[in-house]
């Protein structure tokens, strides 16, 4: 069991974590899908850090290379998980440290695990909104096909469950064109706000390190910080 020192919030606790407690607090088994995007967020604040001086290059291509190596033990599934280290955040940054001993400890410089979160959240939801929107696009496609063959086609519209007024079946079909296009026109104003790169605002209110927040959103292709 770990000790009361293993973890982060553990400073004022004279006893170990008790292993239900654990269970309960752990994220790890839904934000393991956030491995790719966590680790993407890692190497583009590590070219930073190095970029401004905060750490060697040598310390940052260390760094980096750990970090590809894990992303590759992950997608293998040979990566040790570790459900007492609570989330997928501090699973790669403790494999990461026994990859690469104490200089992999200073990734986290500049940085705090809030920050971090909500990076590797925006950057799912980019690729997942983008990818929604594909498949909306795809779909659309099929209704208007489906709806050309049907032209002639009447049947009867429902108002209240009950028989309303004759339509044809394609208009019928193009009210889900038009239902799915208000769809993505919600996921374009999601896009829009999750584009917005937080790493830098650390636990509260920045950091008096001289970080350069414009620089990892060019990496990461944010449009704003």
């Amino acid at each position: 069991m770990p000790t009361k020192k293993s973890k982060l919030w553990g400073g004022r606790f004279a006893e170990a974590t008790s292993k239900s407690v654990e269970k309960f607090t752990s994220s790890l088994h839904f934000d393991k899908r956030l491995h790719k995007y966590d680790i993407l967020g890692s190497i583009a604040h590590c070219q930073m850090l190095a970029k401004c001086g905060i750490i060697k290059n040598s310390e940052a291509d260390k760094i980096i290379k750990g970090l590809k190596d894990i992303l590759k033990e992950i997608e293998s599934g040979k990566f040790p998980f570790k459900e007492e280290l609570e989330d997928i955040h501090m699973n790669i940054e403790k494999r990461l440290i026994e990859k690469t001993g104490s200089v992999g400890g200073k990734l986290h410089t500049a940085r705090s695990r809030n920050d971090q979160v909500a990076l590797d959240v925006r950057l799912f939801l980019r690729e997942e909104i983008k990818e929604t929107e594909i498949a909306l696009g795809r779909l659309q496609k099929v209704i208007v096909e489906l709806a050309e063959k049907n032209l002639g086609c009447i049947m009867p519209g429902y108002t209240h469950l009950q028989q309303a007024q004759p339509v044809l079946f394609s208009h019928h079909l193009m009210a889900y064109y038009e239902m799915l296009s208000r769809d993505n026109e919600r996921l374009s104003l999601c896009y829009k706000q999750a584009d917005t790169l937080p790493l830098g605002a650390g636990a509260l209110a920045g950091t008096s390190l001289p970080i350069d927040r414009k620089y990892v959103a060019r990496i990461l292709k944010f449009s704003k910080v």
